[in-house]
């Protein structure tokens, strides 16, 4: 069984990468809602504090790829960011609304700078959603602060450098290194490659599971790869297509 109560799920861990949208609406309501439509349980969504440390559900931390605003997050208060709309149509949503809307959906959260660390902190202690999230970062000195700061456990994936310690301990055979190196750690989500080194394998998914670590897939949306990753032995997938996925799922009969 799972250790936290974010992972234990009867089936693969099926999750909506941004929401769910195929015309530029990623991280709005309208794709979140889109993937609740669907029937998903978890959502994975990126935050970044404004100047007045409200925490918006944004992957970048500039406006300009996004929305029909500029400038950089955390320099801006939210009161000027509320003109900023995704692909010029849909607010940027913050976490609490994302809390309130759908108090039962289990949110993937990746924390993308240092100035989103206490935010989010506050804004899980404020819902009390720590059983219905998983902190993540690239940055694990900015995910293990974020746990520190917590009053309650969370579940909790690796960040880039406890990765890159697991890929070397599976190449040189040290299971002792494996554990020693994801303690603390409930799942790796991970990309199936990395620089062109393999890090979903045969023999890394053993590792990881002997640890008791879940593996997750990012970014999966071609159906045959999600067929061989799940063939393979992986706990769960992160898609962009989150009406492919559900497809495959329901064809091999494991959509929950």
């Amino acid at each position: 069984m799972a250790r936290t109560p974010y992972l234990r799920y009867d089936g693969p861990v099926a999750m909506a990468h941004r929401g769910f949208s195929l015309d530029g609406l990623e991280n709005s309501m309208v794709a979140f809602a889109a993937a609740v439509d669907l029937g998903y349980v978890y959502v994975e969504t990126d935050v970044h504090a404004t100047a007045d440390r409200v925490l918006l559900a944004f992957h970048d931390s500039t406006l300009d790829r996004v929305t029909n605003g500029h400038g950089t997050i955390h320099t801006l208060p939210h009161h000027r960011l509320r003109s900023a709309l995704i692909d010029g149509r849909e607010p940027i949503p913050t976490l609490d609304e994302i809390f309130e809307v759908w108090p039962n959906l289990r949110v993937n959260i990746d924390i993308k700078a240092e100035p989103a660390v206490l935010p989010l902190v506050q804004t899980i202690e404020r819902h009390r959603a720590h059983d219905r999230v998983c902190v993540t970062s690239f940055s694990d000195r900015r995910r293990r602060t974020a746990l520190r700061r917590l009053s309650r456990p969370v579940a909790t994936s690796a960040g880039q450098s406890v990765t890159a310690a697991f890929v070397a301990a599976v190449t040189s055979r040290a299971p002792g290194a494996v554990r020693a190196v994801l303690r603390g750690v409930d799942c790796l989500q991970v990309p199936e490659r990395h620089a062109g080194v393999p890090v979903v394998t045969e023999r890394s998914l053993a590792a990881a599971h002997a640890a008791g670590v879940q593996v997750h897939v990012w970014t999966v949306n071609d159906r045959a790869d999600v067929h061989r990753l799940l063939d393979l032995g992986v706990d769960g997938l992160i898609t962009d297509r989150a009406d492919v996925l559900k497809d495959v799922l329901q064809q091999r009969g494991s959509w929950v």
